[in-house]
Parts: structure tokens; sequence; C-alpha cells
């Protein structure tokens, strides 16, 4: 059983390297983004994508526990 998790597992792992291998591959035409008037480098669209990818990584778990934290707060202020 313990070895059908960790084949399964190695079967995942290469299903998803595949996956973003294909998807870097497919997406290399360069782009430049705007944004507020600042134009970025031209970068390959798959870039683009998995840097917008990490950064939202990021942003969501600080912004959970932000709001997780105001909220105890504001019930101990209650009690």
């Amino acid at each position: 059983m313990r070895n059908l998790k960790r084949i399964l597992l190695g079967v995942f792992i290469l299903l998803m390297v595949l996956v973003v291998l294909a998807f870097v591959l497919e997406n290399q035409q360069s782009v430049s983004l705007l944004f507020f008037g600042f134009s970025g480098p031209q970068l390959p669209v798959s870039v683009v994508a998995v840097l917008a990818l990490l950064v939202g990584m990021l942003i969501g778990p600080v912004l959970g526990w932000f709001l997780g934290r105001a909220s105890r707060v504001s019930r101990k202020r209650l009690v």
C-alpha cells in the first residue's frame, strides 16, 4: 500500500512537470506589461503567468493570516 502511494505520487509529480514544461514551451511569445503607466521588460508569456501564480501563492496565505488575526482580536473584544 505504501509503495502504491509512492508510485502514484511520483506519477502525479511527473505529470505536473510535463504539463508545466508543455506550457512553457508553447508560450514563448514575448509580451510587455503596462501597469499604471509603467512598462515592464519583454518577457515570455509563460514567465509572466508563472510569476503571477507565485505572487498569488505568497499573497493569499499572508492575507488569510492577517484577516484571521483581525477576526480573533475582534472576538476577544466581545468576550
